[in-house]
């Protein structure tokens, strides 16, 4: 977790906040979703074509374009995007885009994160629509998401709360852990009697396998030094290193700090097996 700087005045706090904001734009990926890398497309301006369960949908641009990212966004714009999965113009998201994850980020980090983002250069790059996600595709996801019990709510972080409190905010938010190991009902809703144990269509449509601490089926035997080497370095402890979109996954996670990744792995070893 950043430490706060000591501040001095407004820059000094608008610094300190670009910096925590920085710092969960990077452990999120939020760059590597939201930036067309295989076309040489600029950081943040979006253009990736997404392949999700919703269709194939192609990344926003959340540079601070008015035109064509969101620098037009108020505050409450980013807050409501961010927490509800509702766009300015009323038009509600799917669930491809992790707001349910991102949507329980404090009041605070999400602050830090738009001022993260206000502070990018503005990029005019207009991205068009996923001309097939149907309105049906959003109904459902609509539906799915506001049956979750936790949906819109923070997670709790109390101050001075405990490494394992640490490891369970961050898997409930920026980690987004479950959005590729929890498989998803038919609306679209996290299965929550299935938590971490594994899907058929994580992150562009790929096998997710179990991370629970069962001892056959997940990481029950791995100690806590593999996990914590698995998401800095992506290596298991097998001698194996993961791929695909998990090794994407591992470069955000290891912009975490060293302690972030040790509250993880301790918070992982404390969900019920399965």
């Amino acid at each position: 977790m950043l430490s706060a700087a000591p501040r001095t005045g407004r820059a000094a706090d608008n610094a300190a906040a670009i910096a925590r904001g920085a710092y969960l734009a990077g452990a999120a990926g939020c760059g590597d979703c939201h930036t067309d890398r295989k076309n040489g497309g600029a950081p943040y301006a979006g253009g990736r074509a997404l392949a999700t369960e919703f269709g194939t949908i192609p990344a926003p641009n959340i540079t601070p374009d008015a035109a064509t990212g969101i620098g037009g966004w108020s505050d409450a714009d980013f807050v409501r995007a961010m927490r509800w999965g509702v766009a300015p113009d009323g038009t509600r998201y799917v669930p491809a885009f992790p707001f349910p994850y991102f949507g329980r980020l404090s009041d605070a980090d999400l602050a830090d994160l738009k001022a993260y983002l206000d502070s990018l250069p503005p990029i005019s790059h207009r991205v068009r629509g996923a001309a097939s996600l149907a309105l049906f595709a959003r109904a459902r996801a609509a539906i799915g998401v506001v049956m979750a019990d936790d949906f819109g709510k923070p997670a709790p972080l109390p101050a001075g709360a405990s490494p394992i409190a640490r490891g369970a905010y961050l898997v409930a938010t920026v980690g987004r852990c479950g959005d590729c190991h929890t498989p998803l009902t038919w609306l679209g809703a996290l299965a929550a009697d299935r938590f971490l144990a594994g899907s058929s269509g994580g992150l562009e449509g790929r096998k997710a396998p179990d991370i629970t601490p069962d001892p056959n089926h997940g990481i029950g035997k791995w100690s806590m030094d593999d996990i914590v080497y698995l998401l800095k370095e992506g290596g298991t402890p097998d001698g194996d290193f993961v791929g695909g979109a998990m090794a994407e996954i591992v470069r955000n996670t290891a912009r975490l700090t060293d302690d972030d990744r040790r509250a993880i792995a301790a918070y992982l070893k404390t969900v019920p097996p399965k």
